[in-house]
């Protein structure tokens, strides 16, 4: 399986999400966060600003400079980051070089909605070792036991690890 940027953001999200999102177990339809998030992106379409497809990527906004990652709120600011560092690498491999830069909608844990990412060579030897954590975890016979965190109720998958 190709490691998108979803994958890596459940990642650094949680290890369980992350194990569960890859092996089609898709809970995903029920949750009032995902669906406010498709809106952004249905609401940016018709913009004129739709998401670019590469390979097995969709990425917000390309510029002239910029990979841009739009996210609804900064809660996991860290998971954010690697998603973009994924997006580098990949357009890195196909040779275009560009900087990342995440735009958060909602500011409450950040203190600034906008943050600046670039994939340097200590980065990428983190992300590569990243994705093969990633490709172990999700070949896994079955699921990592999920650890209970006040981020959790709001998760999609709440119900399927705590009920």
């Amino acid at each position: 399986m190709q490691i998108n940027g979803t994958l890596i953001n459940y990642y650094f999200h949680c290890k369980t999400q992350c194990w569960l999102h890859a092996n089609r177990i898709n809970l995903e339809d029920n949750s009032e966060d995902v669906r406010i998030g498709k809106v952004l992106h249905e609401i940016a379409e018709k913009k004129g600003k739709s998401e670019v497809s590469i390979e097995n990527i969709k990425v917000d906004k390309i510029t002239k400079d910029y990979v841009v990652e739009i996210k609804k709120s900064d809660s996991d600011m860290e998971a954010t980051k690697w998603q973009v560092l994924l997006y580098l690498y990949k357009l890195k491999q196909k040779g275009i070089y560009k900087k990342g830069k995440i735009e958060f909608i909602e500011k409450n844990k950040q203190a600034k909605k906008v943050h600046f990412v670039e994939l340097d060579e200590t980065k990428e030897t983190e992300l590569l070792k990243v994705l093969e954590e990633i490709r172990n975890l999700i070949n896994q016979q079955s699921h990592p036991k999920p650890k209970k965190q006040r981020k959790c109720k709001k998760c999609a998958y709440y119900e399927y690890c705590f009920v």
